[in-house]
């Protein structure tokens, strides 16, 4: 069967040499903190970190919700942090400072994404009042604006091209435009296997990365397919995948103890980063 241009795409850059260097800093997540790791040099080290216990602006009830942090997105250049936390809370963190910018009560909360008109999408997953995606206007912290029904929702990534937002459930891949007060459903397709967990895009092509419980898929949003991906697609259980495309350094963080991971794993990319005694979950680049 002849291969799309997006698998020949990848099976390329996984085999040449890189056009740039990696990143240097790298945002990891897990149980009450993120921290973004320097990896530059012979061992990482941290360079930065929070924690919502350290947070006076944070209302003291909001705190205790991020004890399960499960994503730390950058966002806006890595000037700033999306947070997110199953704990059931969501947080917009300026990076420079750690000052929490919005916040908003989420069950189970598993994503976050920023959106045109000053606004923040929010993926509610597996619990009763939640399994919804719900939007959110960043001037008024824990007032949503809208939502909608989404079983096992874990993942959103806004699509600047297309003017799409597009959504990862338990079992399902759907785009939605966004309005003013509205998402609105303009696809769905079935996942090729359940348990959907990480949604990421590949800067510059069509693809969007997608694990679920028992592959890393590609899915191509031109042709709405489906493929495994050329060299982690058989691998289970992977809680995220981040990949910086210039260079070809991809991080992913498999679980290896029920949920959690004590390490970041790598391809593209000669580093080790493990922490014996922690309960990892996500890894992002950050943004030059």
């Amino acid at each position: 069967m002849q291969k799309s241009p997006l698998v020949l795409l990848f099976l390329a850059a996984c085999a040449t040499a890189p056009t740039s260097a990696p990143p240097s800093e790298l945002a990891v997540c897990g149980e009450d903190e993120v921290f973004i790791l320097d990896l530059r040099g012979e061992a990482p080290r941290k360079v930065w970190s929070w924690r919502a216990a350290e947070r006076p602006e944070l209302p003291e009830e909001f705190r205790k919700k991020f004890g399960s942090i499960d994503e730390c997105k950058p966002v806006d250049g890595g000037r700033k942090i999306l947070i997110s936390s199953s704990g059931g809370a969501i947080a917009l963190v300026e990076h420079a400072s750690g000052k929490v910018l919005f916040y908003a009560a989420v069950l189970n909360a598993h994503s976050a994404e920023l959106v045109p008109g000053n606004r923040v999408v929010a993926a509610s997953s597996y619990k009763e009042g939640g399994n919804r995606l719900l939007l959110y206007d960043l001037g008024v912290s824990d007032k949503p604006l809208a939502f909608d029904e989404f079983y096992g929702a874990h993942g959103a990534v806004w699509d600047e091209e297309r003017q799409l937002l597009w959504a990862l459930g338990g079992n399902e891949l759907r785009s939605y435009r966004v309005l003013q007060d509205r998402l609105v459903m303009t696809m769905n397709r079935a996942l090729p296997n359940e348990d959907g967990h990480d949604l990421r895009p590949v800067p510059g092509t069509s693809a969007l990365l997608v694990t679920t419980g028992q592959h890393v898929w590609l899915f191509d949003r031109d042709r709405l397919t489906f493929r495994t991906h050329p060299r982690i697609g058989d691998l289970p259980k992977v809680k995220s995948v981040d990949l910086d495309l210039a260079s070809g350094a991809l991080a992913y963080v498999q679980g290896e103890e029920s949920w959690w991971a004590q390490r970041v794993k790598f391809l593209g990319l000669d580093r080790k980063v493990e922490f014996p005694s922690a309960r990892l979950y996500k890894a992002r680049w950050v943004n030059p």
